[in-house]
């Protein structure tokens, strides 16, 4: 087994004291994956499944990166040569894939961010891979938008924060209820974005209303 510091990122377990964990070996979970095909009724030794438990520990490491990066240093780098810009900065529509952490099974649906700069900027690329970070976890979405928020808020201190996300939840749409074509929409604002409804109202004009969910196919 691998020794692992526990945090939801490098920084997060840094700023908890460094408590360790171990994490299971590649060939630790392949097994594990084995049972799992062997508890759904299905023989891991045959040739169509032979490869499978690899292939699946290596799907998780890419679903799940997120826990390997600090989404603080993400936004480190910032620029103060802004022209005295002042007005909002939108990024609309960034693709959001994620996971149920109670089934372990995708959300799919768009972020939303919005930001009121005080002196400094971040790349908007920075802005797409942060939305990533978090969603490359086991997550909720209610957490997702208020980590994306949070984050931004405490790295940028801006005079406002906006996140708002849009999504589809296949723990709903494939198994329990079955409700097909729902979303779920969540929000979360801070400064000047809480407590200013024209700063509000503005946000959520140039993100569009929030659209029945086309995140399945």
């Amino acid at each position: 087994m691998d020794t692992e510091i526990i945090g939801r990122s490098p920084g997060d377990a840094a700023r908890a004291g460094s408590t360790v964990r171990q994490r299971p070996s590649r060939s630790e979970a392949e097994a594990a994956v084995r049972t799992l095909i062997e508890w759904a009724g299905d023989d891991p030794d045959r040739e169509g499944l032979k490869g499978t438990p690899r292939r699946v520990a290596r799907a998780y490491e890419e679903f799940f990166a997120g826990y390997r990066e600090d989404p603080v240093a993400l936004l480190a780098t910032t620029f103060e040569e802004t022209a005295a810009y002042d007005e909002m900065v939108v990024l609309r529509d960034i693709r959001l894939e994620s996971h149920c952490e109670h089934h372990i099974v995708p959300i799919l649906g768009k972020a939303h961010i919005g930001y009121l700069p005080s002196d400094r900027v971040v790349g908007i690329s920075k802005l797409a891979r942060l939305v990533e970070v978090f969603a490359k976890r086991m997550q909720i979405q209610e957490a997702l938008t208020s980590q994306i928020a949070d984050t931004i808020q405490q790295v940028l201190k801006p005079r406002g924060v906006g996140v708002v996300i849009e999504a589809a939840h296949q723990c709903m749409t494939t198994r329990g209820i079955r409700k097909p074509g729902v979303s779920m929409v969540t929000s979360r604002m801070l400064g000047s974005f809480r407590d200013d409804p024209t700063t509000r109202r503005e946000f959520l004009a140039m993100i569009g209303n929030p659209r029945s969910a086309p995140y399945e196919s």
